[in-house]
């Protein structure tokens, strides 16, 4: 594996610095090259490839925000086995304790960052000699993705659609239905999910959903800090409402209530939040069943039993 690095990376140099991680997931290594440090995620699984393709070009768009820190993405290197590694800027990345103000700001900033292209369209549009498609402003009208990624190793569904509230019922939770029903063949969520699909749409009525960038899967193991603030990583990109991004960060913690606090300075709640927050959450525990086991059974049912009174 280091020969074939040294070879994608064209370097003389390799060596193994003292910072290794990774997750459930992806295990990862850090090496002095000759043009720097690096980061290298590898991953044996024959999925891995689209996994990683769909990190990297979550990364690339969060970078082109300016909005908030991610690790710049290298290149994705396929394996012999049918694996792949992913290489990446090395970051000294720290865990998050005095940033948590400036990451609300700046991941408000991120989901802000498509609406601000849709006022500037409006802008040229009334302004004479420039018009649709003259400015180097592109405003994404659409929820989903240019490409696959992946939420752990499942691969998420971002063929664009212009409903929202569709999007999220069919590209996301029932795929991830769809993959319980196969192993388990569960008979109380069926039922459970036939009633609660009838209930989705009126979760979403009189709201205004403008599609945001996120990062798919902010929890407090996706967030650290830099020296000059806060740096998150592992995305698992889409447009989509913004709303779902705070979801998984109420399961698994590790977010203050400052963070909070400075987000919504910036994007307010508006009515029916915390419903639509347990939707999401929703997603979450179903994906870790389809991850971890059953074991998030009890969490996925009682938020579904909750939805659907």
């Amino acid at each position: 594996m280091e020969s074939l690095l040294k070879r994608e990376l064209n370097t003389a140099v390799l060596r193994e610095l003292g910072y290794a991680g990774g997750g459930c997931i992806s295990q990862g290594q850090s090496y002095e090259t000759d043009s720097g440090r690096v980061f290298v995620k590898v991953n044996h699984k024959s999925q891995a490839r689209k996994m990683f393709d769909g990190e990297m070009a979550s990364l690339e768009a969060i970078l082109k925000t300016n909005t908030v820190k991610v690790p710049k993405p290298v290149k994705v290197i396929n394996l012999a086995d049918g694996g792949a590694m992913f290489v990446m800027e090395h970051l000294d990345i720290l865990s998050l304790n005095k940033h948590m103000v400036t990451l609300g700001e700046q991941l408000a900033d991120l989901h802000l960052h498509n609406a601000k292209f849709q006022e500037q369209q409006k802008r040229d549009a009334q302004t004479v000699g420039k018009g649709p498609g003259q400015s180097a402003i592109q405003y994404v009208d659409k929820f989903g993705f240019h490409t696959i990624t992946c939420c752990g190793y499942i691969p998420q569904n971002n063929d664009w659609q212009s409903d929202w509230a569709n999007f999220f019922t069919r590209q996301r939770l029932q795929i991830q239905l769809d993959l319980i029903e196969k192993e388990y063949g569960d008979r109380e969520v069926r039922d459970l999910w036939s009633k609660l699909q009838l209930k989705i749409p009126d979760l979403f009525r009189d709201i205004e959903i403008t599609p945001a960038l996120l990062h798919g899967d902010l929890w407090g193991g996706n967030i650290g800090q830099v020296e000059d603030g806060p740096v998150i990583f592992d995305p698992a990109s889409f447009y989509g409402h913004s709303e779902y991004e705070l979801s998984i960060s109420g399961i698994f913690g590790g977010f203050s209530t400052a963070f909070y606090t400075a987000y919504h300075n910036k994007i307010p709640k508006v009515p029916g939040f915390e419903k639509r927050l347990k939707l999401y959450q929703l997603f979450h525990y179903l994906n870790h069943w389809n991850h971890f086991g059953t074991g998030y059974r009890g969490s996925s049912v009682s938020t579904m039993k909750a939805l659907v009174k």
